[in-house]
């Protein structure tokens, strides 16, 4: 059963085209919002959170793979199905390498559609849950103070406390308290979910 944020945004120039996609997903309880073309569609953006998005490939002004490219500079992060009329498989093609998830090309077997839609608003709330883990890890990160994340950094390395407490001149005891208050403001369980959440954080990353 689709929730509230299954929302589908509809792109394109053909408004038979457009009225029958969009007949089709309200007929399986889908929230629907149309646009004529890629310019309404980035007018509309900022208020646009949640859902995936069907657009059709060619269409005057802005066509889909010009809406990717632009998509793709926002940082946008919405699951992209492009519509390609018969013949227009290698712009199809272009578009995945842009950054689409799927292409259908009509005329669609309703079925194959629907899939494809759930498929991406599947993708669209895994990538949610991730930027929500990772915005509350990177808030427990930030909650270190500086020999906090030393020591975090130290541990994440795979360096024992006397290891740790050799490189920051510091005794080994002091490593371990330093170690029980990362464990606690990270809600760490062990020693691998901390290294998991430091991966998720991106705190590897910066290290390098």
């Amino acid at each position: 059963m689709p929730s509230d944020t299954d929302i589908v945004h509809v792109v394109d120039d053909d408004e038979a085209m457009r009225d029958s996609m969009a007949f089709l997903l309200r007929a399986e309880n889908f929230q629907v919002q149309t646009y004529a073309d890629a310019a309404d569609f980035l007018t509309a953006l900022p208020q646009i959170k949640v859902g995936c998005v069907v657009t059709d490939v060619r269409m005057p002004g802005m066509s889909g793979i010009e809406l990717l490219q632009r998509l793709r500079e926002l940082k946008v992060s919405l699951p992209v199905i492009v519509v390609s009329g018969h013949g227009d498989v290698p712009l199809a093609v272009e578009a995945m390498k842009t950054g689409a998830l799927d292409f259908i090309e009509k005329p669609f077997d309703d079925d194959v559609f629907l899939r494809a839609v759930r498929t991406a608003l599947g993708a669209q709330a895994v990538d949610s849950q991730r930027q929500a883990q990772k915005a509350t890890i990177n808030s427990r990160l930030e909650s270190l103070s500086n020999r906090e994340r030393e020591v975090l950094e130290g541990l994440v390395a795979g360096h024992p406390n006397k290891t740790i407490a050799y490189d920051l001149g510091i005794s080994p005891r002091t490593v371990e308290i330093y170690r029980a208050n990362v464990m606690e403001k990270m809600q760490a369980r062990s020693l691998s979910d901390l290294v998991r959440m430091a991966l998720v954080g991106g705190l590897l990353d910066r290290r390098e």
